[in-house]
């Protein structure tokens, strides 16, 4: 009957079966472990997921002020003890990179040598070039100028570029209009530096005022650039178009002749109408040419004469030759 527990098969019989000792299964030690202590909880700011431990780091300088034993700091360096953090910056490494930088006159925000660096003829001609123009070396363990420089290989020298302060097409259009017969070279998709910083530096040779740029799909002003214009970068501004277009359409309004390159046009770039005048030379992609709306906002389009075994010129060199005839029409 219910409830009755002395019947047969009322109660499991414990011992019965295989594996079956009898006894409650234990946790195997991993409770009582659990509840061991783990010694002192961290400081908050040692704990790397608490914002404390963000905000200390945030605070500190990335680079050691630790200074080796024994060692000096050599004349016309200095320990770094500013945070370079939020510097972007266009980076040029490498001992013969950073003296042809120096040799160059490019502007430099920070230069830097790690400890410890071997002082060949390369180092001591930096040193000697750093010394002439007042720059002071901030030294940096190696560790930190790798952090600095993305993991590149530096060789102990390093320099920082500041960050490149572009004209604005407008401001660059009113100086212009306060000019007798003004040239602006605008680039249309040039995406070799090294074509940008010729064609800025043809600029300054022929007169030109200013170069525009896009603000997407095109160079701008890099270490690269800076040095293929052999200084020129720091007399020719260089403004950035968001809508290259745009400012074609507000230049030809304001009375500029827009004049794009095109190897099949058939004018002459000696023979384009308006060279007297304020113009706008567009240079082409080194590859592509013009765009298809950019040619449609050109007044008109002229062609450099070349043999018929070249196919093109390199953009950088179309534009020397452009501006050359444009001067050289001028007078």
């Amino acid at each position: 009957m219910p409830g009755n527990s002395q019947r047969k098969g009322a109660v499991r019989k414990r011992g019965k079966g295989v594996g079956n000792t009898g006894r409650t299964a234990g946790s195997g030690g991993r409770v009582r472990r659990g509840l061991e202590g783990k010694g002192p909880t961290p400081k908050a700011e040692d704990r790397p997921y608490h914002k404390a431990y963000r905000k200390r780091r945030a605070s500190e300088s990335p680079i050691s002020d630790e200074r080796p034993r024994g060692r000096r700091t050599p004349p016309g360096e200095q320990r770094v003890r500013e945070n370079t953090k939020g510097a972007g910056a266009e980076w040029i490494i490498g001992r013969n990179p950073v003296h042809e930088a120096l040799q160059a006159g490019l502007p430099i925000r920070r230069a830097f040598i790690a400890e410890g660096t071997e002082r060949d003829s390369r180092v001591t001609e930096i040193l000697r070039l750093a010394a002439e123009q007042g720059m002071t070396l901030l030294q940096a363990s190696r560790r930190e100028l790798d952090r600095l420089t993305g993991g590149a290989v530096h060789q102990g020298v390093a320099l920082q570029m500041p960050e490149y302060e572009y004209a604005h097409p407008g401001d660059l259009l009113a100086e212009a209009l306060e000019t007798d017969d003004p040239i602006v070279v605008a680039c249309d998709s040039i995406t070799d530096p090294r074509n940008l910083g010729a064609i800025i530096r043809s600029s300054a040779a022929f007169g030109a005022l200013g170069v525009i740029v896009p603000e997407r799909r095109s160079a701008h002003m890099t270490a690269t650039a800076w040095k293929a214009s052999a200084g020129a970068a720091a007399r020719v501004p260089v403004a950035l178009a968001g809508n290259l277009n745009r400012v074609l359409r507000e230049y030809a309004e304001a009375g500029f002749t827009v004049v794009g390159l095109a190897g099949e046009a058939e004018i002459d770039i000696a023979d384009v109408p308006g060279a007297d005048g304020p113009v706008l030379l567009v240079v082409g992609s080194e590859g592509d040419g013009l765009a298809r709306l950019v040619r449609e906002n050109c007044d008109v389009l002229a062609s450099i004469p070349i043999g018929a075994d070249t196919e093109s010129l390199n953009a950088s060199v179309a534009a020397s030759i452009a501006l050359y005839e444009l001067a050289r029409f001028r007078g």
